[in-house]
């Protein structure tokens, strides 16, 4: 079976990118396995961000309930810092820039919360413009389709 990738632009690049509260395109994960949602800071010195997963009851974010996820921080080419399970409360961006991080949500942890949708959610930490951006990628599909149907609804 091939494996494919079913990319979403889940915040387009934007100089000041993730000011005040921000959220990606929400999704549907109804034929996918997995969600990695991908940071990129390009130019940044300080400002930070709290990144967490929400669950979501529709596609327009009717109900949300924040899960746990795994993400890993790249900051030098593509040398990986440990992954790390952040809990609910999500976790902190280093200050600085040229960083990626990767999102990691398996639908299991989307199931227990029983709703089919997910976005990221970047609240602003330290008030300070960051360029970037957000790529959301779908995988494991449960249909071996080279291109599936768009997820967002």
């Amino acid at each position: 079976m091939k494996t494919y990738n079913h990319l979403v632009k889940g915040l387009d690049p934007a100089a000041n990118a993730f000011a005040g509260t921000v959220t990606s395109d929400i999704v549907s994960m109804k034929s996918n396995n997995h969600v990695q949602f991908i940071i990129y800071k390009g130019v940044g010195t300080t400002g930070t961000s709290t990144v967490t997963v929400e669950a979501s009851s529709t596609n327009a974010a009717g109900a949300t309930t924040a899960i746990i996820f795994n993400y890993q921080i790249i900051t030098s080419g593509d040398t990986h810092g440990a992954v790390t399970e952040a809990t609910t409360s999500g976790f902190v961006t280093t200050a600085g820039s040229s960083q990626l991080y990767k999102i990691d949500v398996d639908a299991s942890a989307l199931a227990a919360s029983g709703y089919e949708y997910i976005r990221l959610k970047c609240i602003e930490s330290v008030a300070d413009p960051v360029l970037g951006g957000i790529l959301i990628v779908l995988t494991e599909p449960s249909q071996d389709e080279a291109v599936q149907a768009t997820t967002i609804v």
